[in-house]
C-alpha cells in the first residue's frame, strides 16, 4: 500500500489511478491523517446461464440453402 499526501496525490492523480487499476491500494492523507483510500473496482462477475433462449429462437430448415439467382444478382450489383 502506498501513502501520499493530498498535494502529491493531486499532482500525480492519473498515475495513481493507473496504479489502483492495476491492483494497488493507495492511501491519501491530509495533514498527516489518512483521509481517503484509492482502490481498484472489483468487476461484477456475470454468471452465464446456458440455454436461456431455448425455445425462443427458430432457425429455418433451409437456413443454409443456396440463395436464388435474383438475390445473388442483387448482392453482386447486376
Amino acid at each position: 500500500m502506498q501513502n501520499f499526501n493530498i498535494h502529491e496525490a493531486k499532482t500525480q492523480f492519473s498515475r495513481l489511478v493507473d496504479a489502483a487499476a492495476a491492483g494497488e491500494e493507495i492511501t491519501i492523507s491530509k495533514s498527516g491523517v489518512p483521509t481517503a483510500r484509492l482502490v481498484p473496482i472489483e468487476r461484477a462477475k456475470v454468471k452465464r446461464r446456458f440455454g436461456g433462449l431455448k425455445g425462443k429462437v427458430k432457425i429455418a430448415d433451409d437456413f443454409d440453402a443456396p440463395l436464388p439467382d435474383d438475390v445473388i444478382d442483387e448482392f453482386e450489383g447486376r
